[in-house]
């Protein structure tokens, strides 16, 4: 039967590719039947190259493994490592991360193995996989615990009943070695040698293979200035995604045979469209995405400051939002590490209008005031006060010089309308250049504005490629969509509060890592100045329910005179 390779270079094709189920991975060619420990014996039992009901239960173990280690205390770990190959680095920080017994021996077979992984044969690769099943073969009636370090069975060769259990048992020593060759251990794929206890151990190697990629992301990093999302973008590691047919479908107008190859080109994609397909997308996005770039980034030691810090906690950072000296102060006394400015409050207060570029004063005066608090400052310029981006360069600088660690520049205007995205990544890039420790928050208002929603994802992956440290979605509170964008990102995702939307607790399981209170403590402050007044001028109690502050607890929030 004559069958056809079709080549994807669209985002939008490549995506629709990715989600059609008559497509599976094409899985390299080799000696899929070969007996025991083996590359093709992996490639046959990994998550990566399988589809259906099979690629969700491997995945699930992937998830579950991934799910023990803090990405955070990854990044810290693999930055704490001494030099050497980079992709030894990365394994060997994952394998300690997981407990793996001997990590350096895991971590130099397992670069051995991802040589061939997805092309070609290697017998020494072969012997590697082979070690690496006994050194990390467990049963599977073993539960883990953040603390469980691996074992492995003191069982020699010989006498076993030929089913993969015994295969595992059978490749491990007291040494946690190998005693006999892959050849003489039973099949251990697919198949009446196949267990779940297999299944595991393959997958867990498979994790640590897939791991490696990191290490060719960050040696196209290393000695560039550039943002890692824009590394990704312009130098991916993953080049291309092969697929086959099962049967025949649709695509990009053309008719796809069964056992017909499809192509995804990767890299073109990125040269069209701002979204790049690194870690995948659905319904197959990369479930080590979070770590890698963890790994990533400490292995880069790229400088973090407090303030970038606390979007990456266990909770999300909630951002309250102050309009004077007292509201930040008697925020801060609340235990607030880090406060933010409401643009509408300041202009309010001012008597002007929001979101007008008419507040650069009052901004930049109420920054000078609360920028030397005992607390994190991030303000809230709306669009940077210009559309040139050096004066927005400018303004930064002062804000910096204020004492403020983070500003928030958007992309909505006055007129209901939003900036080209091209300025306003101008905008964040000059701001990066000029204050590089300045939190840049890029916010797009496609939501907040009802325009253009579908623009949302490529706008923000515009901002980041630029520079920015964060992005910031007000108006966005459908589940779904918070979990699409987050699984696109970078950068941390910033939501704006919604009385009616998702709880903190429920955003955090979303991925969102920073939550803005906005203009809602201005606005209930408004609230109730009015409601006392009011309940005072017609002879009503007032609501006590929410006592106000004595005037000597005022008095303390005021600052010191100099």
């Amino acid at each position: 039967m004559t069958t056809h390779t079709h080549v994807l270079d669209s985002s939008a094709d490549i995506r629709a590719a990715l989600a059609d189920p008559a497509l599976v991975p094409e899985r390299p060619a080799g000696a899929p039947g070969a007996a025991g420990a083996s590359v093709a014996w992996l490639r046959a039992t990994v998550a990566r190259f399988s589809s259906g009901e099979t690629h969700r239960r491997r995945r699930a173990l992937v998830e579950a493994e991934l799910a023990r280690v803090d990405p955070d205390a990854l990044r810290r770990a693999v930055a704490e490592g001494s030099g050497g190959d980079v992709r030894v680095r990365v394994v060997r920080a994952l394998a300690e991360a997981l407990g793996m017994p001997e990590p350096r021996q895991v971590a130099d077979d397992v670069v051995l193995v991802a040589g061939v992984y997805f092309s070609g044969e290697d017998p020494a690769a072969d012997e590697a996989v082979g070690r690496l099943v006994a050194l990390l073969g467990v049963p599977r009636s073993r539960p883990f615990s953040p603390g469980y370090r691996w074992e492995v069975p003191p069982v020699s060769c010989g006498g076993e009943p030929p089913h993969a259990r015994s295969a595992l048992r059978a490749l491990s020593s007291n040494a946690g070695r190998a005693e006999c060759s892959p050849a003489e251990v039973p099949p251990l794929g697919e198949g009446p040698g196949h267990t779940p206890a297999t299944e595991e151990v393959a997958n867990r190697i498979g994790l640590l293979v897939q791991a490696c990629a990191t290490g060719a992301l960050v040696e196209a990093a290393t000695g560039s200035e550039k943002p890692l999302a824009h590394v990704i973008r312009e130098d991916t590691p993953l080049r291309s995604m092969r697929r086959v047919a099962t049967r025949p479908t649709r695509l990009a107008g053309r008719e796809v045979a069964a056992g017909d190859v499809v192509v995804l080109d990767i890299a073109a994609a990125h040269r069209t469209h701002p979204v790049p397909l690194t870690f995948g997308a659905r319904p197959r996005p990369c479930p080590g995405r979070a770590h890698a770039l963890a790994l990533a980034e400490g292995l880069l030691g790229r400088p973090s400051t407090p303030f970038a810090r606390l979007h990456h906690r266990a909770a999300p950072l909630l951002l309250p939002n102050a309009w004077d000296h007292a509201s930040a102060a008697a925020l801060a006394a609340e235990g607030f590490p880090a406060v933010g400015t409401t643009s509408l409050g300041v202009a309010a207060a001012a008597g002007l209008p929001d979101g007008a570029a008419a507040t650069a004063g009052e901004t930049l005066a109420l920054a000078r005031r609360l920028g030397r608090g005992p607390f994190l400052l991030s303000v809230d310029a709306e669009g940077g006060f210009s559309d040139d981006p050096e004066e927005v360069a400018r303004l930064a600088r002062e804000l910096r010089a204020a004492g403020a660690v983070g500003i928030n520049l958007e992309d909505g205007r006055p007129d209901g309308t939003l900036a080209p995205a091209g300025l306003h990544a101008a905008k964040i890039a000059a701001v990066k250049a000029a204050v590089p420790d300045l939190f840049v928050n890029a916010r797009t208002d496609t939501h907040w504005l009802g325009v253009r929603r579908e623009e949302t994802a490529a706008r923000l992956a515009r901002y980041e490629q630029a520079g920015a440290d964060g992005v910031f979605v007000p108006g966005l509170t459908d589940p779904d969509g918070i979990a699409a964008l987050v699984a696109g990102l970078l950068v941390p995702l910033n939501v704006l509060h919604a009385p009616d939307g998702p709880t903190l607790a429920e955003l955090a399981a979303l991925g969102v890592r920073r939550v803005s209170l906005g203009s809602l403590p201005y606005r209930t402050a408004l609230a109730a100045a009015v409601a006392v007044a009011t309940a005072v001028r017609d002879g009503r109690s007032a609501d006590r329910r929410l006592p106000a502050p004595s005037y000597a607890e005022v008095q303390t929030l005021a600052a010191p005179v100099r």
